[in-house]
């Protein structure tokens, strides 16, 4: 599985109708119906596999929606 930074994430949850709620210090909090998910977003850094693989999951992605 590829990795991606946590900018990636945010704008692919944001074009899959998550809306961001707030942002406190590098974490943005995102919300779709009752669901919420906290992503860190440092730069361009990558996150890490285990963080992505659990976002993923929490946001119901599979990896062809990450590509």
């Amino acid at each position: 599985m590829k990795t991606i930074s946590g900018k990636k994430l945010a704008q692919i949850l944001q074009n899959k109708g998550w809306v961001l709620v707030r942002v406190k210090g590098s974490h943005h909090r995102f919300q779709k119906e009752n669901k919420n998910i906290s992503i860190p977003i440092h730069g361009n850094e990558d996150l890490k596999i285990g963080i992505l693989k659990s976002l993923m999951k929490q946001a119901d992605l599979n990896e062809e929606d990450i590509i």
